[in-house]
Parts: C-alpha cells; sequence; structure tokens
C-alpha cells in the first residue's frame, strides 16, 4: 500500500478541506467527467433490463414509514445487487403501475464490486486521493447505492445521520456522493445543517435482538432538528459531495419532470476503529467490507 499510496492525487484544495471540516459537506464540481457519469446511468441501465421484478420482492423503500426494515430481502442485500421500488410506483396489490425503469427508488447496496463500472469509479485513484486528504489510513467501502428520485414520484428523505445506519467506534462514516445529472431545489437537492456533525446521536438502525419482533429496529427515537439550520446543494452534473457521516442532512420529494440519478457509497476507517457488530449491514464471506487502497481501479 506504501508505494501506491504516495502517488495518490492532490483533490482537494486547502480551502476545500477546510470548509468540510467546519461544515461536514462539500460539494465538488467537475468531479466526474461526462464521459463516466454516463458510464454510470448506462450500467444502471444495463442491470434494470437484465432485472425481471418478478423474482425481486416487492420491497418499497421509504424513509418514512421504512417497511423495509421488516423484511429479509432488505437485511440480506449488503453483498448483492437488491432493488427497492417507489411506494407510488406500485397499486395496492403490490403490481407495478409504471415502466419498471420509473419504479425504482434504489438500487443497493454491493454495486461498487459486483458491477464493473461501478467498482471502476469506486476505486479510481481520485476517490483513493480524497480518502487519503481526509487522513483515512485503511479505508474500507462497506455499501453502495444508485438512487434515482423518480419524475413525479421521487421520495422524500427524512433528516438523518449516515453514522446512525453505518456506525463505527470512534465514527468515521463518510459518504462520497455523485450526481449523475444535474441535481436542482426542483428534482430534490441535497440540504444539511452546517456545523451538525459536531452534535452526536445515540440514535442507531439496527438488527433487532428481539427475534420475535422486526428484523431492524431504531435504538432511540428521531434526534431534534431546526429546519432553519438546513442549506442546500444544488450541483451540476459530474459533481461529488462529500458527506461526514455525523452531519444532518435530507432531500424532499421530486415533484418535477426530471429525474435526480445518483450514486453514492460510504467509507469507513478501520485503523484503530471498531465496527458496531449490532449494524444492519454486516461483511459476510461473499462481500467483505473492501479495502479503498488495496484495490486497483
Amino acid at each position: 500500500m506504501g508505494g501506491a499510496e504516495a502517488n495518490f492525487p492532490r483533490v482537494l484544495s486547502p480551502e476545500q478541506l477546510e470548509k468540510y471540516h467546519r461544515e461536514g459537506c462539500l460539494a465538488i464540481p467537475g468531479f466526474l467527467t461526462a464521459v463516466e457519469a454516463d458510464s454510470l446511468r448506462t450500467a444502471c441501465r444495463r442491470v434494470i433490463d437484465e432485472m425481471n421484478p418478478k423474482d425481486h420482492q416487492r420491497t418499497v423503500f421509504s424513509t418514512t414509514d421504512h417497511e423495509q426494515s421488516r423484511n429479509a430481502y432488505f437485511l440480506n442485500s449488503g453483498d448483492n445487487v437488491s432493488f427497492f421500488f417507489e411506494q407510488d410506483a406500485l397499486d395496492e396489490k403490490g403490481e407495478l403501475k409504471v415502466e419498471k425503469h420509473l419504479s425504482l427508488n434504489k438500487i443497493g447496496h454491493a454495486l461498487h464490486w459486483l458491477v464493473p463500472e461501478f467498482k471502476r469509479v469506486s476505486f479510481s485513484e481520485k476517490v483513493k486521493g480524497v480518502a487519503k486528504q481526509l487522513n483515512f489510513v485503511s479505508p474500507a467501502v462497506v455499501q453502495s447505492m444508485y438512487i434515482f428520485k423518480q419524475p413525479g414520484i421521487g421520495g422524500e428523505v427524512t433528516p438523518h445521520k449516515d453514522c446512525t445506519f453505518l456506525s463505527t467506534e470512534p465514527q468515521s462514516c463518510v459518504g462520497f456522493w455523485f450526481a449523475l445529472e444535474d441535481v436542482t431545489l426542483e428534482n430534490g437537492c441535497l440540504w444539511y445543517s452546517p456545523g451538525s456533525q459536531n452534535q452526536p446521536t445515540q440514535r442507531r438502525f439496527i438488527r433487532n435482538p428481539d427475534k420475535t419482533g422486526p428484523l431492524t429496529v431504531f435504538s432511540h427515537p428521531p434526534d431534534p432538528d431546526d429546519p432553519s439550520k438546513y442549506v442546500s446543494v444544488p450541483v451540476p452534473k459530474g459533481s461529488l459531495v462529500l458527506i461526514n457521516g455525523q452531519v444532518d442532512h435530507k432531500s424532499a420529494k421530486n415533484t418535477s419532470p426530471n429525474s435526480r440519478h445518483i450514486y453514492t457509497f460510504h467509507v469507513i476507517e478501520r485503523h484503530n476503529t471498531k465496527w458496531d457488530e449490532k449494524n444492519w449491514l454486516q461483511p459476510t464471506p461473499r462481500m467483505p467490507f473492501t479495502g479503498l487502497y488495496e484495490n486497483e481501479s
């Protein structure tokens, strides 16, 4: 690792690093080329083309009612490519009301390893360079998602901290969030609360120790939230947004006629850090958490 490490590019300026550490979120326009962004959208279309909805449990992904937390399809999605639907895309019988390409909320959670185009971006030298500048010693990519924000039905994402779902001791999670088309106020851009990474949370999304109840539960109620503190992050296609795992962020429902496709993955530190064995996501023999620096782009 040492030889390659010295060659990692310095992607972030001192001013960008200072803003990230101060506010907990940073937009970096032009991180992906148009060709790179388009390659991920093309790969996603191929994955959906090959998907038969009848082969996948019709799991609705929603941050407002967390229905998906009650089934094994979600819990077992960490080492494969699983499909989660928009609530408004299904009728009362669970059948699709729209064409399958327009029905999905997200795909997860191992795109970064199982689909070549996503692997290429996730383990690129640019990404490694950013991780190095954020002082990661032994980072691992633990999950990835393609999120659609479908036109007119793309669901709201309620305020949350990513460390609620991907907890380490000490906390180390960072989200790498890539805009694959222009992200606007109208189609559901990110909003975050600057400095909220300095307000720790006890709230965790964990595997339920009570085997008679739902498979996953929240350990604590939502933290108090102040909507007035949020700022928006509209960004052009190709932008990377870095999100500290402890910063509060959210996005509104997409009521516009334009989609908002993004790709995101999360990195955690392994050096002198412990992954919470109660987290909903756990490594498996098929999909151990993959070291960022050890894997070639």
